[in-house]
C-alpha cells in the first residue's frame, strides 16, 4: 500500500511526505503495472483462443456444407478431416484480427538519438482478398526516420503480419501497416511499398501469370520531401 492512511485526505509540505510510503513506492507501481501488463496479455490470449476454439464447430460445419454443395463425399478419406484443419487454417490465416500493436511491440521501443533513415526491406508478406478469399503475396519494404526513438527490427516485420492476417485489399494493407508504425514511434517520417502477385488475377478471372500490384503510402518527410523519398526508393527497390 502507498499510503498510510488512505481515509485521511493528503496535505502538501512536510506532511504530506511523511503520508507517502518512500520504500520504493513509486518503483512497486511500475513494476506492479508491468506485471499487470503481461498478465493481462496473457489473459487475453487466453480468452481468443478459447473464442476461436468455441467457434471451430460452426467454422468445420460452413466447410462441410461446402463440400457438399460441391458435390463432393465428405465421408471419404481424404475428406474426413478436411472441414477441421480448413476451419482452423482460416483461424491463423485472420489471426490478425485478435491482435493489436501494444501486444507484439511490447515494450521494445528505445530512446535513440539517430535520425538517419532506417530501411528494413523483403519482409515476405501473405493475405488473403477479401473478394475471392483467395491468397495474395510478395514483399514488404519499410523505411522510417526516427525521431529520437527506434523500435526493434523484428518488430516491423511482425506488425506486417498483424495486418496482413486478415481479410485484406493490397491498398488497405499498405496504409495500415504505415500508419501503425507511425502511431506507435511517432517518427519524422515513414514509407511502406508493397509488392505482391495476386491470386484473383492468376487463378481465375484474367488468369496473368507474370502480374504484379505495386502499391505505397509516404508519411511525413517522405511525403513531403522529394530527395527523401527518393533515397528511400532507390534504397528499398534495388536488388
Amino acid at each position: 500500500q502507498l499510503f498510510q492512511k488512505q481515509a485521511e485526505p493528503l496535505l502538501f509540505g512536510e506532511t504530506a511526505v511523511e503520508e507517502f510510503h518512500c520504500n520504493n513506492g513509486f518503483n512497486d507501481l511500475i513494476i506492479d503495472t508491468k506485471k499487470s501488463a503481461v498478465v493481462h496479455r496473457k489473459h487475453e490470449t487466453s480468452r481468443k483462443e478459447a473464442e476461436d476454439e468455441s467457434r471451430l464447430p460452426a467454422l468445420e460445419a460452413a466447410y462441410t456444407s461446402i463440400l457438399r454443395n460441391l458435390e463432393e463425399d465428405t465421408d471419404r478419406d481424404g475428406l474426413l478431416r478436411t472441414p477441421l484443419r480448413a476451419a482452423k487454417a482460416i483461424q491463423f490465416l485472420t489471426k490478425g484480427y485478435h491482435e493489436t500493436i501494444d501486444d507484439i511491440l511490447n515494450n521494445a521501443i528505445f530512446d535513440e538519438d539517430h535520425d538517419e533513415m532506417v530501411i528494413v526491406k523483403d519482409i515476405d508478406v501473405f493475405s488473403l482478398c477479401e473478394h475471392h478469399l483467395v491468397p495474395f503475396f510478395g514483399k514488404v519494404h519499410i523505411g522510417y526516420i526516427p525521431n529520437k526513438k527506434v523500435v526493434g527490427l523484428s518488430k516491423l516485420a511482425r506488425i506486417v503480419e498483424i495486418f496482413s492476417r486478415r481479410l485484406q485489399v493490397q491498398e488497405r494493407l499498405t496504409k495500415q501497416i504505415a500508419m501503425g508504425i507511425c502511431e506507435a514511434l511517432q517518427p519524422k517520417g515513414v514509407a511502406v511499398v508493397v509488392e505482391a502477385a495476386h491470386m484473383c488475377m492468376v487463378m481465375r478471372g484474367v488468369q496473368k501469370m507474370n502480374s504484379r500490384t505495386v502499391t505505397s503510402t509516404m508519411l511525413g518527410v517522405y511525403l513531403e520531401d522529394p530527395k527523401t523519398r527518393e533515397e528511400f526508393l532507390a534504397l528499398a527497390m534495388h536488388a
